[in-house]
């Protein structure tokens, strides 16, 4: 399988770790990946740009959906802000022929024309839709048995549903669980698993942030989790950076592991700690790695 690959800002920024580990992970899949950024892709506006101009947002994600047409390749990201902002965009360019010849007025410039063919998919898409969980079972070499994850989707891969396509693709609903219990970890749910994680706010309100980082974790916390895991960059960010402020805030300690989605399949796929950046984190991931046995 191959795709047009768009990794986003924060997978080699924020979050450095994330980004080689996407790479170990697909490569084992049989991923061949087109490097869309590295072809002069830019950021898709994280949702950000859109509240100031919405225009020159879709002019940056049309450019990129132009990018993979070229390429005639589906079009995969690791960055749930990223997919919710890329849906959005595309939902409008498609709904709206007049609009998008306008966009592709801008592009133009470049020779680039986008034809409304694309559909940005999330890793944890691909793995429910191309490879499928009795697929993904045969890749699991360190089975998670004994570890205990609650989900963390944060808001952009979950809403709004008629942008990501939910009737047409019903199991994104539930897409990271089903993930998890491929990978043989049992899924703690609990309510604030689609909730924001408060990042969109921490520069205007970092309280109110680090209080809902305190909630989350200390939820998924008390209902017995080992860890959580996120589809999510940004989200990572804020749970795992700003626990220790929420641990002070909160008077509770939290030490709540916040593991991104590439680094748990490499984990079960028997890849080591070091090898998908674990030591990278604020809040340490030793205790997951002595759930599933494996020495830090």
């Amino acid at each position: 399988m191959k795709y047009a690959f768009f990794p986003g800002c924060v997978s080699r920024g924020g979050c450095p770790e994330l980004y080689p580990a996407t790479l170990k992970v697909c490569h084992r899949l049989g991923f061949e990946l087109d490097e869309l950024q590295e072809r002069g892709a830019t950021c898709t506006g994280a949702g950000v740009l859109q509240e100031k101009n919405q225009f020159l947002g879709d002019v940056f994600n049309a450019r990129t959906f132009a990018m993979a047409e070229q390429l005639g390749l589906p079009l995969m990201n690791i960055c749930s802000t990223c997919q919710g902002v890329m849906s959005q965009a595309n939902k409008r360019l498609k709904d709206d022929p007049d609009y998008l010849a306008k966009v592709n007025g801008h592009l133009a410039q470049e020779g680039l024309e986008y034809r409304g063919t694309a559909q940005p998919r999330h890793l944890l898409w691909t793995l429910i839709e191309d490879v499928g969980m009795e697929k993904l079972k045969t890749y699991v070499i360190q089975p998670l048995t004994n570890l205990r994850v609650a989900p963390f989707y944060g808001c952009y891969i979950v809403r709004p549903t008629d942008a990501l396509e939910f009737k047409l693709y019903p199991e994104r609903e539930d897409s990271l669980e089903r993930v998890m219990a491929a990978l043989g970890a049992q899924v703690v749910d609990f309510p604030g698993k689609t909730r924001c994680c408060g990042f969109p706010i921490l520069t205007i309100n970092e309280k109110n942030s680090v209080s809902m980082v305190a909630r989350h974790t200390t939820d998924a916390k008390d209902l017995g989790a080992d860890a959580m895991v996120t589809p999510c960059p940004l989200c990572h960010l804020n749970l795992d950076g700003y626990q220790p402020k929420a641990m002070q805030q909160s008077q509770r300690d939290i030490n709540m592991p916040i593991i991104h989605l590439p680094q748990l399949l490499g984990l079960a796929m028997g890849f080591s700690p070091k090898e998908m950046g674990l030591s990278r984190h604020i809040v340490s991931a030793k205790r997951v790695l002595s759930k599933i046995r494996v020495p830090a």
